[in-house]
């Protein structure tokens, strides 16, 4: 089996890989599935669902995960393939699900400009996350072997793709409203002012951008955390059995943390959608990826700090 057979088939079976790209190597887990989403989180012990960055093979596909207007349209031509990440709004969520947006309604996307990351891509078929392949706060790889140092326990195929030419991450531009730059790469302001004219200022959208997280999707409800006995007329998150007259959501019956992560988002939603007086959330166990459930759920409640 090739390099770029073994990644594809992890990625098929829900692993984590390798991803070399351009910028640095990536810890690549398909888009569409949460429980594979989750697995980068505590590979690279990121305390936080951040939104992450998915990369395509082509522009027929960014356009079915993400609503590309005339300006995201112009930078794909002009940068695509290459270090420039578009934020758009998402067209179909069922490509890039919500932890891979950290419950935005807007979706990262790019192509990378990497001959194995394309045959890699191409081949899966879909959407892959892949955020630099270090454990969170250590500097990002642009090596295969830096990047097993990193996170190689964690992975069913590190592919081998040389040294990564440009070696920092992507650019990042906001076309939600005011086009922004997020963050600079190597793609530079000017260039992208020369496409499609002036950048508004980016304080705005920080948080929709990968690496610059401030919050995610919050409910209009108010949010109450570490209930375990829900108010009357709250719609309660559980973690496992729950007695309550009111609206019941489960994170999960059986107090499965990887269960309750990758239903974290819905199950706010759903819990929002009911507009109920407010939303009470069950303890979770501050541990694994019950670390990045319970900042999440901080955020909700207004714990932004």
């Amino acid at each position: 089996m090739s390099a770029v057979e073994a990644a594809v088939s992890a990625l098929q079976a829900g692993g984590l890989i390798h991803l070399p790209t351009e910028t640095v190597y990536g810890l690549g887990a398909r888009a569409d599935d949460p429980e594979a989403v989750i697995k980068v989180f505590e590979a690279k012990g990121r305390p936080r669902f951040n939104p992450l960055i998915v990369h395509v093979a082509d522009t027929a596909l960014a356009e079915r995960i993400g609503v590309f207007d005339d300006r995201a349209l112009a930078l794909a031509k002009a940068f695509w393939p290459g270090p420039l990440t578009l934020v758009v709004p998402v067209r179909d969520a069922g490509l890039a699900c919500d932890l891979a947006r950290a419950g935005l309604d807007s979706v990262a996307l790019r192509m990378p400009a990497h001959a194995m990351a394309l045959d890699i891509l191409r081949d899966f078929g879909g959407g892959v996350v892949a955020p630099s392949a270090n454990r969170s706060g250590r500097p990002s790889p642009t090596t295969q072997a830096d990047a097993f140092e990193e996170t190689g326990a964690f992975v069913q195929a590190s592919p081998d793709g040389g040294d990564c030419p440009v070696g920092v991450e992507s650019t990042v531009v906001s076309l939600l409203n005011e086009a922004r730059y997020l963050r600079a790469g190597a793609v530079t302001r000017q260039q992208v002012e020369a496409v499609i004219g002036s950048l508004a200022a980016d304080e705005v959208e920080g948080h929709r951008s990968p690496g610059r997280l401030t919050l995610h999707y919050a409910p209009d409800a108010p949010v109450k955390i570490n209930i375990d006995m829900p108010s009357a007329g709250a719609a309660y998150l559980a973690f496992g059995p729950a007695a309550h007259a009111g609206p019941v959501i489960q994170l999960s019956a059986g107090r499965d943390l990887h269960e309750a992560a990758a239903n974290l988002f819905r199950a706010l939603r759903e819990a929002d959608r009911l507009k109920p007086s407010v939303i009470e959330i069950a303890p979770i166990p501050d541990e694994g990826i019950g670390e990045a459930i319970n900042d999440r759920i901080r955020r909700a409640a207004g714990f932004v700090g």
